[in-house]
């Protein structure tokens, strides 16, 4: 059962503004070491599938910086590997697509060219572990058209906005329903993995540019529910929705929970680019407590609840409470942070306090000087 995988990685740039404004959704920092779209693509590699093209769209230069060949993923490949796909269409007049069909319309020759039997398409807008080859098999097994992957989450472990939920009976997906408010329902929503046959999905392309069409979900999955067999995945294990600033922070908090951390890294099978940073120095004075700390830190003051990016300084006497510190940031002396969500390169002086809460984390800007 040979695949090509597909990735969005702007699609949902609109569910956290503040951390695209110089950067793709698949590119925000995750987990200490992690960028987002290291759990598709490693899901990919994970599941075989060694021909990937990353449709991109805006902001993507640390992206590519990111990515590059391919070779810590293992894709570096003179046939198939990771494929970088432009923002644009095949003609000079294409412009930016503002839709997940419009993308696929844009990378036809890409399909065209790709020889595996089926595609799986997946988004950067979720952390989860999941192998597509059981996807494909129980796509097979139905004798779908498309399968879709869901998660069945209870009305407090999902609060967000513009969701896509499903009904569905035997397996089979009935109806599909859109949020623009908050879901504050138990619900099948909708992890924007598909799997369908490479041919089918060509077909859908052709046929939506001849007729006008837009809208993957609305034009296609809701509009054929009766007329194809639209099945849907229910994936069991964990997930985490990057729907808000909001998610980014509880997603992030809920690694430090040793059994959350253990389902998403335990087999150290999420791949990243490799960087050669020195082992984190911990000073006499450190105090850390259940805090994930990447390499090349160095650590004096108090850390308690947080996730430490690459190469930050934490001062003596700074505490830091409930918070997730990006690349390079330097907290000074005697400073104060909790609930505070720390972009790459930020520098907090000496004696400064800050203070979100759980409900509301702070940010602070890339390059911010307070």
């Amino acid at each position: 059962m040979r695949a090509v995988g597909i990735i969005f990685s702007n699609i949902h740039d609109d569910n956290v503004p503040e951390l695209v404004r110089e950067r793709t959704l698949g590119s925000i920092p995750f987990g200490g070491r992690y960028r987002l779209i290291d759990f598709p693509l490693s899901n990919m590699v994970n599941s075989g599938i060694d021909t990937v093209g990353i449709i991109t769209k805006s902001n993507y230069q640390s992206l590519m910086d990111h990515v590059g060949s391919g070779k810590d993923w293992d894709l570096a490949r003179k046939d198939g590997g990771v494929i970088i796909l432009p923002p644009y269409g095949n003609n000079a007049n294409s412009s930016l697509y503002t839709s997940r069909l419009e993308a696929l319309k844009g990378i036809t020759n890409f399909l065209f060219r790709a020889d595996e039997e089926y595609v799986v398409m997946t988004d950067c807008d979720a952390v989860s572990r999941i192998n597509y080859n059981d996807v494909i098999e129980y796509h097979i097994r139905n004798k779908a058209d498309i399968t879709i992957v869901y998660k069945k989450l209870e009305k407090q472990e999902y609060f967000t906005k513009n969701a896509t939920t499903f009904d569905i009976e035997k397996g089979r997906i009935t109806g599909v329903k859109y949020f623009e408010h908050v879901v504050d329902e138990d619900a099948n929503v909708c992890t924007n993995v598909f799997v369908m046959k490479k041919s089918l999905l060509q077909n859908i392309v052709i046929e939506s540019i001849s007729h006008n069409k837009h809208h993957f979900m609305e034009d296609i999955v809701s509009a054929n529910l009766k007329g194809m067999k639209i099945m849907g995945y229910e994936h069991k294990g964990f997930y985490a929705g990057i729907t808000s600033l909001q998610a980014y922070f509880d997603s992030n908090m809920k690694l430090l929970d040793k059994d959350v951390k253990h389902e998403v890294f335990g087999d150290r099978s999420v791949f990243t680019k490799i960087r050669d940073s020195a082992p984190t120095k911990y000073g006499k004075s450190a105090i850390i407590k259940n805090s994930m700390i990447a390499d090349g830190c160095i650590i004096e003051g108090e850390v308690e609840n947080s996730i430490i990016f690459r190469n930050v300084k934490v001062a003596r006497g700074a505490v830091v409470k409930n918070s997730i510190i990006m690349q390079n940031t330097v907290l000074g002396e005697n400073s104060t942070l909790n609930c505070i969500i720390a972009d790459k390169n930020v520098v907090i002086r000496d004696r400064k306090v800050l203070s979100g809460s759980e409900n509301h984390p702070f940010y602070i800007g890339k390059g911010i000087m307070i």
